[in-house]
């Protein structure tokens, strides 16, 4: 077991029978028309959810939705996601209205082993993201054993994450967050060689720490999304209309020479797909190089990166990916991302794991999901977990 994980006990070793279970979930899908859209995080959470129904809890859960600024804000009502509990569990689960009130107190009396409460989105009351300890004492007061299986919001200081946990004596982490803590920590503690870090997305600023905390772990650096074109113009490379954080241009340079001075590799893209605006209709094109012309922007890796790439990565033991190649929500420049995505899942004795967020939702379209070996649910913990960062929602756990 990771170091992380020393002495926190998991849901399977606390005793739940006849106990009265508040389990804090991350539910924070998305909503179409009263609708759940993705229900990915809805059946992560099943296994726990399954479990303590079987060892016979009286169950309360919690998650926040989005962001709403009071409980007038009803599109985020958890309305759409007990609906959904329903169906895939076919057991009854009864919404409470105000995240606050004494209802589950009262209902676990004669609540029966075909019930759950599910309490209103959390963030409708504001003591939920002030780490509210007289809130906390409120679910305190009908909990008899806390679970924290909410790992996609466990690097936040909430009341339901940590002050809560605070306030409860037996509490214990979910499967979901087991998994995801166990694969994680491989990436940083027992990667097998040749290892690479593939970073996308949109802005050099968002992967600094998380670049400084893998820079003599990894064998490698890849490179794209817009983050690339800060990486080239810093080498003096044309990138014409492409966004740049120019104040990371210097930042970039450095890296680059602090990376070959370790003898290792850090790629960047040799050709693009550029146009001069987002709209699916504008036309496209592949560079013939690195350079892009003016009035251009580049919107995803070309075809000759797409085979640098693949070639480069085919040995890899150990791939660590967070962040996509291009604009992937748009046909026009997913390719290079989708041809990642396929090359890792060919991979046959290497641990892959996708660093949630962007980069999950694209290999979840790419059809692929089932042949890496983990996908995390946590995007902005699972940045802040390989950054090195230590979350409330563990440390908690050790106090």
């Amino acid at each position: 077991m990771t170091r992380f994980l020393d002495g926190i006990p998991r849901i399977d070793q606390v005793d739940l029978k006849n106990k009265r279970v508040f389990m804090r979930l991350d539910l924070n899908c998305p909503i179409k028309d009263g609708k759940v859209a993705d229900d990915t995080r809805i059946k992560a959470a099943l296994p726990s959810i399954k479990y303590a129904i079987e060892q016979g809890a009286k169950l309360v859960l919690a998650s926040h939705l989005g962001r709403p600024e009071s409980a007038a804000d009803k599109q985020y009502s958890l309305e759409p996601v007990a609906e959904r509990l329903n169906e895939l569990l076919g057991t009854e689960v009864l919404l409470m209205e105000d995240p606050a009130s004494d209802g589950p107190k009262n209902l676990h009396i004669g609540l029966n082993q075909n019930q759950i409460i599910l309490l209103e989105n959390l963030r409708f009351h504001k003591g939920e993201k002030k780490n509210d300890v007289e809130l906390a004492h409120q679910w305190a007061s009908y909990t008899d054993v806390y679970i924290n299986d909410a790992f996609g919001a466990s690097h936040r200081a909430h009341a339901s994450i940590v002050a809560l946990a605070e306030s409860v004596e037996t509490k214990a982490l979910g499967f979901l967050m087991f998994n995801e803590v166990e694969k994680l920590s491989q990436i940083l503690e027992t990667p097998e060689s040749p290892y690479w870090a593939i970073l996308g997305g949109s802005k050099v600023s968002d992967k600094i720490q998380l670049i400084e905390n893998l820079i003599d772990r990894v064998d490698g650096f890849v490179i794209g999304g817009a983050m690339a074109y800060t990486f080239l113009k810093a080498q003096g490379i044309e990138v014409g209309a492409s966004l740049v954080e120019g104040d990371k241009v210097k930042f970039a340079g450095e890296l680059i020479s602090r990376v070959e001075a370790r003898d290792k590799k850090i790629l960047l893209p040799i050709d693009h797909v550029v146009a001069q605006s987002l709209d699916e209709s504008a036309p496209c094109k592949s560079t013939e190089s690195s350079a892009i012309p003016p009035e251009w922007m580049g919107l995803d890796i070309g075809p000759k990166t797409q085979m640098l790439y693949r070639e480069e990565l085919k040995n890899a033991k150990t791939i660590l990916w967070n962040g996509p190649m291009g604009v992937f929500e748009n046909p026009n420049f997913a390719k290079g991302t989708m041809s990642l995505a396929s090359s890792f899942a060919e991979l046959q004795d290497a641990f892959t794991l996708i660093g949630g967020g962007d980069s999950a939702a694209a290999v979840n379209q790419s059809g692929l999901s089932d042949r890496f070996s983990h996908i995390s649910t946590g995007g902005g913990a699972s940045l802040e977990f390989l950054q090195g960062n230590e979350l409330p929602g563990i440390s908690v756990f050790k106090k």
